[in-house]
C-alpha cells in the first residue's frame, strides 16, 4: 500500500509540473494576447454572428435532447404497457427527423450561398 501510495504522489507531482512548465516554453503572439479565440481586441465587440452558427447549435441541442429521450426506450419491455412508450418514442423520433429533413432541404444547414 506504501508503495502505491509513493507512485501516486511521484506521478500527480511530475504531471502536475509538466503542465505548469510545459506552457511557458514557448509563448506566441497568439497564447499572450487576451483573447485566444481570434477575435481582434482592439475592435469593435458588437460584430455580427452569422444565423447559420445558431442553427446547427439549435440542432445539435435537439438532437442531443433527443438522444435522452430515446435512452430509456430499450428498459420500455419491462413496463406493463411496453407498446405506449414505444409508440411516443417513435412518434418523437419521426418529428425530429422531419424536421431535420426540411431544413435540410430548405438549405438551412449550407455555411456557403
Amino acid at each position: 500500500m506504501l508503495m502505491f501510495l509513493l507512485i501516486t504522489t511521484s506521478i500527480t507531482l511530475i504531471l502536475a509540473t509538466i503542465t505548469f512548465w510545459l506552457p511557458m516554453i514557448s509563448p506566441d503572439t497568439e497564447k499572450l494576447s487576451p483573447y485566444e479565440c481570434g477575435f481582434d481586441p482592439l475592435g469593435s465587440a458588437r460584430l455580427p454572428y452569422s444565423m447559420r452558427f445558431f442553427l446547427v447549435a439549435i440542432l445539435f441541442l435537439l438532437f442531443d435532447l433527443e438522444i435522452a429521450l430515446l435512452l430509456p426506450s430499450p428498459w420500455a419491455i419491462h413496463l406493463h404497457t411496453p407498446a405506449s412508450s414505444i409508440f411516443w418514442s417513435t412518434v418523437i423520433l419521426i418529428l425530429l427527423t422531419l424536421g431535420f429533413l426540411y431544413e435540410w432541404i430548405q438549405g438551412g444547414l449550407e455555411w456557403a450561398e
